[in-house]
């Protein structure tokens, strides 16, 4: 059964670029809501801690730097089948092997400034969330 959120940031230097209006209107033409919404600025620590999974992957200290670089705006996504229709949208990792008309191929730079972080399962939707966002931040 799939679940109806997915979570996204917007990564700083699209969020610098001053993308964030662009991607937000591609998210809401595709029929997602939007339950929760902020923007932040991660440190090292909290950057270092939501990626923890990859800590043992060459790339994780770079991630890190550059997701704490900058201003991030986080949101939690609502729709059926969220997950797997977010990764539709925002297309492959890196922005040259993304679809076109993908957020990615669209605003992406690199594998690394590739615009937006999307959830990878329904499990990991939850949790993201839940790192970003109380219950009572949710609507």
């Amino acid at each position: 059964m799939t679940g109806n959120i997915t979570f996204t940031m917007i990564k700083p230097a699209a969020y610098q670029n001053q993308y964030a209006g662009k991607i937000l209107d591609m998210i809401l033409n595709k029929g997602f809501r939007i339950s929760a919404i902020k923007i932040v600025k991660l440190t090292r620590e909290r950057a270092a801690k939501f990626y923890e999974v990859h800590k043992d992957r060459p790339f994780y200290n770079d991630l890190v730097e550059f997701m704490s670089s900058g201003e991030i705006l986080a949101a939690i996504l609502e729709k059926e089948n969220a997950v797997d229709d977010y990764r539709a949208l925002i297309g492959s990792t890196n922005p040259a092997d993304a679809a076109d008309g993908t957020i990615r191929k669209v605003f992406g730079e690199s594998v690394q400034k590739n615009a937006v972080h999307g959830s990878d399962s329904d499990e990991n939707a939850i949790k993201e969330a839940a790192f970003f966002f109380s219950e009572l931040e949710r609507y």
